[in-house]
């Protein structure tokens, strides 16, 4: 190291005298933030309702907004090479719903599709990011959440019993295996377990993933949905929509109990005669919709659906709207 010469006679140290300088200390290694797991569309909302309640509604807008949130999330990657729709890839579905929410709050409006894992090929073998699971529930709910995870290929590594009358569980378990799980996880637990995961690397592809084997109730044309046309639904399936929504063609309002999907009139009125018999004209009893929450919307879509979000609303639909042209896919 160099020689620097003291200027004053400070702290005991003479006019003329030397003292060696300080070797700096070795920096600190870099923090690594772990990859990015699942990926999602962001696009602009194209839907016959796109801009009545956002007000950033363009590609440039959420361009930008996605610009803004790199500068200080260093755990998403954004690709855009597509100037109208975005790929974002993040740490987990719960991120970037959490980023969509805060879109939405702030007055975008958007289209996302639903969540996907980014795999990697490793000597010729596809292979995909696990999680370390950890999740401290009851004792009552350590069978019902063991079964959720084994549906979700979660595989057993520790259990902890603190004679307490809480158990602690660690799985290995895919990452898309925990799109959704989050939400059915508080509802089987009655909101008493908690829950934490971490990267923990990549392994061979871990086959197939039950999701979704039921179809949609979509809307076959544009109006308000009618009290009657709901009622006469009831009996398919799962409404999503209360009665006077407005609704597009292409927009699903409710889960199909069979496993196609079912293009139904929801605005359909009850025709009016001079003639009344008996009963007949009793107030209509519905049940009450199904109002899907952001992330259950997430895990609810499928490949050849969107979830569309504006700052008042959360709308379930088809990404082609036309019936007719919108192609059969097999469940």
């Amino acid at each position: 190291m160099g020689e620097i010469v003291a200027l004053a006679g400070l702290g005991g140290i003479n006019i003329g005298d030397t003292i060696t300088e300080i070797e700096s200390p070795k920096a600190l290694p870099r923090i690594k933030v772990d990859e990015p797991t699942i990926s999602m569309v962001f696009s602009v909302n194209t839907s016959p309702f796109a801009g009545r309640e956002g007000k950033f509604v363009t590609s440039r807008n959420i361009r930008e907004r996605l610009e803004k949130e790199l500068l200080y999330n260093v755990s998403i990657t954004v690709d855009f090479s597509n100037p109208d729709a975005f790929k974002v890839n993040g740490r987990g579905e719960l991120q970037l719903a959490i980023l969509i929410e805060m879109m939405r709050r702030e007055g975008y409006e958007l289209s996302v599709s639903m969540p996907e894992t980014i795999t990697k090929e490793i000597n010729g073998v596809l292979h995909e990011p696990m999680e370390l699971l950890v999740v401290d529930v009851p004792e009552e709910f350590v069978g019902v959440v063991t079964q959720q995870l084994g549906m979700r290929k979660g595989r057993t590594q520790k259990m902890y019993n603190n004679d307490h009358g809480r158990v602690r569980l660690e799985f290995r378990i895919p990452s898309r295996g925990l799109i959704g799980f989050r939400a059915q996880f508080l509802t089987d637990t009655r909101g008493t377990g908690l829950l934490n995961h971490l990267f923990d690397g990549y392994k061979p592809w871990q086959g197939n993933i039950s999701k979704r084997q039921t179809g949609a109730l979509v809307a076959d044309r544009q109006g308000k949905a009618t009290t009657y046309a709901l009622f006469h639904l009831q009996p398919r399936g799962v409404l999503f929509i209360k009665e006077n929504t407005y609704v597009y063609e292409g927009m699903i309002i409710g889960e199909n109990s069979k496993n196609n999907d079912l293009d139904v009139n929801v605005v359909k009125e009850k025709k009016l005669t001079n003639i009344r018999a008996s009963g007949s004209d009793d107030a209509l009893q519905l049940v009450p919709a199904k109002i899907l929450s952001l992330e259950e919307s997430l895990e609810f879509i499928k490949e050849d659906e969107l979830v569309e979000i504006t700052p008042q609303s959360i709308r379930l639909r088809k990404k082609v709207l036309q019936a007719n042209k919108r192609p059969k896919i097999k469940r």
